[in-house]
């Protein structure tokens, strides 16, 4: 959050968030949230990450005011999520979702829209396109209880847009899903953030939220142990150089420079790798002598599941 960022364009804030559970018969504490701290601004797509009781779960049933935090203060649209007025705006997917089996998916949606307060001209109307957009509409006569599991994250995700919220909270929504349906929950997500929706979404699936988020937040042990802009994120990961190099005969004379890690053939060119110390400077100067030339110097850096394992690995050992 920046200076400039005004309190009405923060639709989630979370600040010094503790959650503290008591367990078993010796009253054991298990502390699943310990002290987090985020905001989400309006239009934003913000993925939490991390491993099973990493805390992500947690804190969305707070977000969402099926749980009372232990301490600290969590607010929808500048209201306390105790409030209900703060989740009127909202439209919310949990981990392995419930339903009435006996409905089909219209019934569904004609339920939960119901439940918003909705009236049956808008229902009419929006039902058709929700289960179009989440891919339903082969399966509109089958109760849901002969639905996969699959077929019922769908259904939850349409559930979960029925009020045409401005803030969807999604807990796994690919959980289930074939690569296609990754892929559909994905353009899903999109199509929101094109429409001026803000998204906070958990997954597992690295590649997932890496493709579609604006800024994550990285879990452990309910604790954020990395948080800001993708973009940023991965940015300042470079963790080695890829050197393309043509027209050289003998790699041999590179693979003795300062920082040289390992060489590929791509074609006629040479993949040659260095790491962070390597003299760009020296290189050329070796390629020229040998009569090549550098087609193109490339940064590799970390991408989202790297940083994630090697972060989480770090925090586990600390």
């Amino acid at each position: 959050m920046t200076d400039s960022t005004s309190s009405k364009d923060l639709l989630v804030e979370v600040k010094d968030l503790h959650k503290t559970y008591v367990v078993g018969l010796r009253r054991k504490k298990f502390h699943a949230v310990r002290g987090l701290s985020f905001s989400v601004k309006r239009g934003e797509v913000f993925g939490i990450v991390g491993p099973n009781g990493a805390g992500k779960t947690s804190t969305i049933k707070i977000l969402t005011g099926l749980m009372k935090a232990s301490s600290g203060e969590a607010k929808l649209f500048g209201m306390s999520t105790r409030s209900i007025e703060s989740r009127r705006k909202l439209g919310y997917l949990p981990e392995g979702p419930y339903f009435y089996e006996h409905l089909k998916v219209k019934e569904l949606l004609t339920y939960y829209g119901q439940l918003h307060g909705l009236d049956h001209q808008t229902l009419n109307q929006r039902i058709p396109e929700l289960i179009e957009r989440v891919g339903l509409s082969h399966a509109t006569d089958r109760p849901l209880k002969k639905f996969s599991k699959g077929m019922r994250q769908r259904a939850g995700l349409a559930q979960a847009l029925i009020n045409d919220p401005e803030l969807v909270i999604l807990d796994e929504p690919q959980s289930g899903l074939d690569p296609i349906g990754r892929r559909e929950v994905r353009d899903l997500i999109f199509d929101l953030k094109q429409r001026g929706k803000t998204v906070v979404f958990s997954s597992h699936i690295l590649p997932d939220v890496e493709a579609v988020c604006d800024r994550v937040a990285l879990f452990n042990k309910g604790k954020i142990i990395e948080e800001g802009l993708l973009d940023d994120l991965l940015g300042k990961r470079t963790h080695s150089y890829e050197v393309l190099v043509a027209n050289l005969k003998d790699i041999s004379s590179l693979m003795t420079l300062k920082g040289y890690i390992d060489h590929s053939l791509r074609g006629e060119l040479y993949e040659v790798r260095f790491d962070l110390d390597y003299d760009l400077a020296q290189v050329a100067d070796e390629v020229n002598q040998r009569g090549g030339t550098i087609q193109s110097v490339q940064p590799l850096r970390e991408d989202l599941e790297q940083i994630f394992i090697r972060d989480t690995t770090s925090s586990n050992e600390g």
